[in-house]
């Protein structure tokens, strides 16, 4: 059996980190969804810069903006792009979204990087993004910095789908998880009580591949070899820990009335996964953090790879004694998981700003080449 559709029974979704025009329209992403189980698709300012500043696939998209509106600003012109993408994919995946009453078949879309910082203007971005797309299986992904979790809190009080994105740590789970609890609760306040099959849902984003990018060469340097024995495992321990905290929040006390009452859990969503050092599995961070209640979001080249090779069993909930071992001998050396997670997150919001700023340097650069070109055509 193809080993991503093993991963079901597992209680574990994929999902997709990756989106461009071309994967919708060729038929590819629905190919995926038949053939590979594919449960819902993710996107973020690097994947767009991606998809729309490299090569011509947007440029007939881009004529017909700009012969609308020549005057338009270049995040007018990425958002309106982004927007339809997005709803291409949401309507592809809208059949996964039914057939499952709402548990799965999202399309996620980031409000711009540069408000990560910024809680209302989150909340108002957010909220024009939901009118904008008008998809039920649509996600707002907003950051867990600590000006996108009272955004996270007032997004679901409002019924808004929210992706929670740049989470490393379990000092950032704990802050999402109450925030969702809080916005649920006060949903359900607002809510007749006739519509209580649409509750809001959400996942949490905790990174993994970029801890280990981070703290490998921390250990390498230290030499000792008691560091040397952690590299690869860190990543890993540290979301497990998660999870584990994930199964105490969301089926102990803190959600007890709101799961009674019909609300889902906040799945924890595996993201970074790609593996990034060439010395580790391909597969690494999908085969050990497989169990139920999860999604992993996996680049197009993971998925692939784990079509090809991957094992499947339940991992999340091995070796956890050894991962709070690992976890605590990385404290014994020196080495502050703490600082380490909070430099990832300020680093992550950085680098996707970086990358949505590139993307409308793209799109000044582009908007010459293509108002020449359509006018030609007209």
């Amino acid at each position: 059996m193809n080993p991503l559709k093993q991963l079901q029974q597992y209680g574990q979704s994929i999902w997709l980190d990756y989106i461009s025009r071309d994967l919708i329209k060729s038929g590819e992403l629905q190919r995926l969804i038949t053939e590979d189980g594919l449960r819902g698709l993710t996107s973020n300012p690097t994947i767009f810069e991606q998809a729309i500043g490299h090569g011509s696939e947007y440029d007939d998209a881009l004529c017909q903006l700009l012969k609308t509106n020549e005057k338009q600003s270049e995040k007018a012109l990425f958002e309106a792009l982004a927007v339809e993408d997005i709803r291409m994919a949401a309507d592809v995946l809208r059949p996964v979204y039914d057939g499952t009453s709402g548990g799965d078949g999202y399309a996620s879309l980031e409000v711009s990087p540069h408000l990560a910082r910024d809680t209302q203007g989150s909340i108002a971005e957010a909220r024009r993004l939901w009118r904008a797309v008008q998809r039920p299986n649509l996600m707002i992904k907003i950051p867990s910095t600590p000006e996108g979790i009272p955004a996270i809190e007032q997004l679901t009080s409002e019924g808004i789908n929210v992706n929670v994105t740049l989470m490393f740590s379990l000092r950032h789970y704990e802050a999402v998880a109450r925030a969702y609890i809080a916005g649920l609760g006060r949903w359900a306040d607002s809510s007749p009580g006739g519509v209580k099959e649409a509750w809001p849902h959400s996942v949490a984003s905790f990174f993994v591949s970029r801890v280990d990018v981070m703290v490998d060469p921390m250990l390498e340097k230290i030499g000792a070899p008691e560091g040397l024995a952690l590299r690869g495992k860190i990543a890993v321990a540290n979301a497990k820990l998660a999870y584990q905290r994930f199964r105490e929040v969301f089926y102990g006390e803190p959600f007890a009335a709101l799961r009674r009452k019909g609300a889902r859990v906040q799945r924890p969503l595996w993201g970074s996964t790609g593996t990034k050092n060439p010395a580790y599995s391909d597969v690494l961070y999908v085969e050990e953090l497989i169990g139920p209640d999860t999604v992993n979001t996996v680049p197009p080249k993971t998925l692939a790879a784990f079509r090809d090779h991957g094992r499947v069993r339940n991992t999340l909930q091995e070796g956890v004694e050894q991962a709070k071992a690992d976890i605590a001998q990385l404290g014994n050396l020196g080495i502050d998981l703490n600082a380490i997670t909070e430099q990832l997150q300020n680093d992550g919001v950085d680098a996707f700003a970086a990358s949505y700023d590139k993307l409308l340097v793209t799109l000044q650069t582009k908007r010459q080449d293509i108002l020449a070109t359509c006018h030609h055509a007209a």
